[in-house]
C-alpha cells in the first residue's frame, strides 16, 4: 500500500512538472498606438530562436521569424503570401555599403557652405542618420522617478537629444515580471544582427531588457512613448508576458508561399517553403 502510494505520488508530481520544464519559451503582447491607429505585436522567444507577429499596421500582417543559431531572418508578408530571408552576410554587406555612402557624403559635406551643410545635416537626422552622415544622434536617458503600466510598477526614464524631448521609458526588472535576463538572449542576438544597419535608438525597438551602459536605462521596457516636437507621437505597452511553449512549425513559413529577392541582395528567387 506504501508503494502503491509513492507511485501515485511520484506520478502526480510528474504530471505537475513537465509543463514547466516544456514551457521554455515567453509570449509576450504588445499594443502600439500613433494617433487614432492600433497595432499589436504578438512575441514569443525560445533559447535560439524568435517569432514577431504584426497586425494593424497599415493594413499589413507580417511575422518577422529569427534563427540565432543560423543567424537568418525571414520576413514574412501573410496578405500577400511572400516572404524574403536576410543571412548575417547579407546585413553585414549592405552595412558595409551604407557606411562607404555615408563616408562619401561626409566627404561632400565637408565642403559644403555652412548654411547648406547645416541643412543638409538636419534633413539626415530626421531620416536617422547623425552629424556628417555618422551614426544617429543616441538619446540620453535620465531617471525621473517610478509610474505604473498595468499591474507592473516601473521606473520612468526620459530621452533627449540634447535639450528634446524625444522618449519616454519605463522599465521593470525581469525578475519583477517572473524572468530573468538571460529569457532574452536571442532578442539581444537579433539586435545584433543588425548593428551595422540600425540607427541608435533602433534597438529599443526589439523587446529586451535595457542596460544603463548601452540603452542608458535599465530593464524590461513595458511602457515606450516616442516624441517628435515636445508632443507624443507613438505609444508601445507591454499588455502580456506569460511562460509557454510553441511547436517548431510556427517557426517555418508557411506552405505555398513564394521567397521573394532578399532587400539586401541575398540569394535569387525561389519557390515554397523553406527554400533557401
Amino acid at each position: 500500500m506504501i508503494a502503491y502510494q509513492r507511485l501515485a505520488l511520484a506520478g502526480t508530481l510528474f504530471v505537475f512538472t513537465v509543463p514547466l520544464f516544456a514551457a521554455d519559451g515567453l509570449l509576450i503582447v504588445q499594443k502600439t498606438t500613433t494617433g487614432t491607429a492600433t497595432r499589436t505585436t504578438q512575441i514569443q522567444i525560445e533559447k535560439d530562436r524568435m517569432r514577431t507577429d504584426v497586425s494593424g499596421a497599415n493594413g499589413e500582417n507580417q511575422i518577422v521569424i529569427f534563427d540565432g543559431a543560423k543567424q537568418v531572418l525571414t520576413t514574412i508578408k501573410v496578405d500577400t503570401k511572400t516572404y524574403t530571408v536576410i543571412t548575417k552576410a547579407d546585413a553585414d554587406r549592405m552595412g558595409a555599403q551604407v557606411s562607404g555612402a555615408m563616408a562619401q557624403m561626409q566627404a561632400q559635406m565637408a565642403s559644403m557652405p555652412p548654411a547648406q551643410r547645416a541643412q543638409m545635416e538636419a534633413m539626415m537626422r530626421g531620416r536617422g542618420a547623425g552629424a556628417m552622415g555618422g551614426a544617429a544622434t543616441k538619446p540620453v536617458y535620465r531617471k525621473t522617478g517610478t509610474d505604473r503600466v498595468g499591474r507592473w510598477t516601473c521606473d520612468k526614464y526620459e530621452g533627449y537629444t540634447g535639450t528634446e524631448k524625444v522618449a519616454e521609458v519605463c522599465t521593470a526588472d525581469p525578475s519583477a515580471l517572473g524572468f530573468s535576463a538571460a529569457d532574452f538572449n536571442v532578442a539581444n542576438e537579433m539586435a545584433n544582427f543588425f548593428t551595422s544597419l540600425m540607427p541608435a535608438g533602433a534597438r529599443e525597438q526589439i523587446f529586451a531588457p535595457g542596460r544603463i551602459e548601452a540603452q542608458g536605462y535599465a530593464g524590461v521596457p513595458v511602457r515606450h512613448i516616442t516624441f517628435k516636437n515636445g508632443q507624443p507621437q507613438s505609444t508601445s505597452e507591454l499588455q502580456q508576458i506569460t511562460r509557454q511553449s510553441f511547436p517548431a512549425s510556427s517557426y517555418e513559413v508557411p506552405a505555398g508561399f513564394q521567397k521573394q529577392d532578399s532587400p539586401f541582395g541575398g540569394a535569387g528567387r525561389g519557390r515554397g517553403r523553406g527554400t533557401p
